[in-house]
């Protein structure tokens, strides 16, 4: 959970970005221009500032500059207008943690985008696991460490595939190298080339600097590259030859230039089967899944539900200035009668709304609140929990059965049987 600072001239779009992010459960305000927001932050900070590029009186460019002469400077991401790919740059010339485009790719991309830039005290980097299944998948991870080959991480949302990456990482010879993380759902076509690759000097009117991409910066490390399986086909085929080659071409560039980048890729969908009906690169499956690796839904692994809970519960009271809250018997069965659909991301989310309402006390079962939006007092029978978690999505998306299947953690497939089965329209 974080407190983000929202500024934007259009009173509409501000109130379309707060409710977007509340519901990821971070606290929002808004300024409607940069002096304002200054005046704001000088009252109360916050973890990331979202500002619009263009804005009157004081754009978001200048309220960039001012911010990062502070000592402690929030994270500051520009919003800029579809396709004004030379004001994002600049803007991360100037020091902005990203940008993202107006209008959203989608929600889930500002959500992932903001996830992005927040310290992840939650897990520590660490794999908490008591589950065979989990201690089968590790024994996998750290045989295959240290041999230098492209992996791909399959799984359902919020199991913690970047946590395996990493995992891959620190047990690697290059350890001591950078591990670099990309959100390929966050990236836009349009800028996911430069993204990656880099952008030579006079790729377009304002690239008046060159800049190193995501290869170059990973480059004697790991490159995390999540939802690989968003990529543009045209992308896929520059990642191929990236990948076969060990060079990159930046945009606009005329030469090559070496890279050695080891890749960890992630996907939640069956990329086999996309690769089969032409949604993805067959060759590049291949390449990028030389080991694969699938991590089970928590719900498969159910000893790992009270150790992830406890880890979770001792960092997360940490974070909030309060005692590790005890959790009783009765709320660990709780937890473990829940089928979790979003995972150890869900599971966190529960345990930080129970320990910012109940502070210094113990946890108790009906602290939780699960699927409906109710606290969990009575478990439920697992179809019932299940369907009440897909209609609790379908709510959320406004009925888009494509965005509450990615909440999920599911194939739309999956999601439409379901509808059918249990006899809803």
């Amino acid at each position: 959970m974080a407190r983000i600072l929202v500024v934007d001239d259009e009173a509409p779009f501000r109130t379309l970005i707060r409710e977007i992010l509340e519901e990821a459960g971070h606290a929002v305000v808004e300024a409607r221009d940069g002096a304002e927001a200054l005046a704001f932050l000088e009252r109360s900070p916050v973890d990331v500032v979202l500002t619009d590029r263009r804005m009157p009186k004081m754009d978001g460019i200048e309220l960039l500059r001012r911010l990062r002469t502070r000592p402690r400077p929030p994270k500051i991401v520009v919003l800029t207008a579809f396709g004004t790919i030379p004001e994002a740059v600049e803007a991360v010339h100037l020091g902005a943690s990203d940008y993202i485009t107006k209008p959203l790719p989608s929600p889930g991309a500002l959500v992932d985008l903001v996830a992005s830039l927040l310290p992840r005290e939650e897990d520590g980097h660490e794999f908490v696991s008591a589950d065979p299944k989990t201690a089968e998948v590790l024994t996998v991870v750290d045989r295959v460490a240290p041999r230098d080959v492209s992996v791909l991480v399959t799984g359902e949302s919020g199991t913690g595939k970047e946590l395996i990456a990493r995992r891959l990482h620190a047990r690697s010879s290059r350890a001591s190298g950078p591990f670099v993380a990309v959100n390929a759902a966050a990236l836009p076509d349009s800028l996911a080339e430069s993204e990656l690759f880099g952008i030579d000097r006079g790729a377009y009117t304002g690239a008046d600097q060159p800049r190193a991409g995501r290869f170059e910066e990973a480059s004697g490390g790991t490159l995390f590259l999540d939802e690989v399986g968003e990529l543009s086909l045209a992308i896929q085929a520059k990642l191929l030859r990236t990948l076969e080659e060990r060079t990159v071409r930046r945009l606009g560039g005329t030469r090559d230039l070496p890279v050695d980048v080891r890749l960890v890729a992630a996907t939640n969908r069956d990329l086999e089967a996309e690769g089969a009906n032409g949604k993805f690169r067959t060759d590049l499956y291949f390449r990028l899944a030389v080991v694969g690796i699938h991590l089970p839904p928590l719900r498969e692994r159910p000893a790992d539900i009270p150790a992830l809970a406890r880890h979770l519960v001792g960092i997360l009271s940490a974070r909030h200035g309060v005692n590790p809250a005890p959790l009783s018997a009765g709320a660990l069965d709780s937890l473990a009668a829940w089928n979790w659909p979003g995972n150890v991301r869900e599971l966190r989310n529960v345990l930080e709304r129970a320990i910012v309402i109940r502070g210094n006390e113990p946890l108790r079962p009906e602290d939780f609140v699960l699927g409906s939006g109710r606290p969990s007092a009575a478990p439920l029978h697992r179809e019932q929990r299940e369907r009440e978690a897909v209609l609790e999505a379908l709510r959320l998306s406004g009925g888009r059965r494509d965005e509450a299947a990615k909440h999920l953690g599911i194939s739309v497939r999956t999601l439409y049987y379901r509808l059918k089965q249990w006899g809803v329209g």
